[in-house]
């Protein structure tokens, strides 16, 4: 009698690109990411929320860059020498998103096992709890795990331009008040 074998892919620790935001260390799994571009300035598009910098053309696509540290609720990221865009692949309804994630650095790629893996805290973290898959533990340090599709949703930020806020963002008209 043959005994099922576990899966070599649930033995697999799942792999995330980690990059840093505003002194943060942060993860997104790798499997959505596309690809990681340059920094490279964007067309403002108006009546926008803030945290939505613009759009770049990527090969013919129009793809919205969005500011994380804005769509967090901080002062938006300032471009320095390591200032890169991740491109990523959102699954919706209808198929998929492209959005650009402008970050201050990227990092690496890390193994991060389940097993090291907490929920997100109810507290202690500076940016709005719904947008934390987990919090990994590496080599004695975190990294906060983020749920790309939350944080990323272009239909929740783009109901930010029809008057009501999402966590972390006031719409553009309110921010400056």
């Amino acid at each position: 009698m043959n005994t099922p074998q576990p899966s070599a892919a649930a033995a697999l620790p799942t792999q995330y690109l980690t990059f840093s935001l505003a002194g943060e260390t942060f993860g997104m799994g790798i499997l959505g990411i596309k690809e990681i571009i340059e920094y490279r300035p964007q067309t403002e598009v108006p009546m926008m929320p803030r945290s939505v910098r613009g759009v770049i053309n990527l090969r013919g696509a129009v793809v919205p860059v969005i500011d994380l540290a804005v769509r967090f609720g901080r002062p938006a990221s300032v471009v320095g020498k390591r200032s890169c865009i991740v491109i990523v692949e959102i699954p919706e309804d209808e198929g998929t998103q492209i959005v650009g994630v402008m970050v201050d650095a990227v990092s690496e790629v890390l193994d991060i096992p389940d097993t090291e893996i907490e929920a997100a805290p109810s507290f202690g973290t500076r940016i709005g709890r719904e947008f934390i898959a987990g919090i990994g533990k590496v080599r004695g340090k975190f990294v906060i795990l983020l749920d790309v599709a939350r944080a990323l949703s272009l239909d929740e930020i783009g109901a930010l331009t029809q008057g009501t806020t999402g966590a972390g963002e006031q719409p553009a008209e309110l921010a400056d008040a």
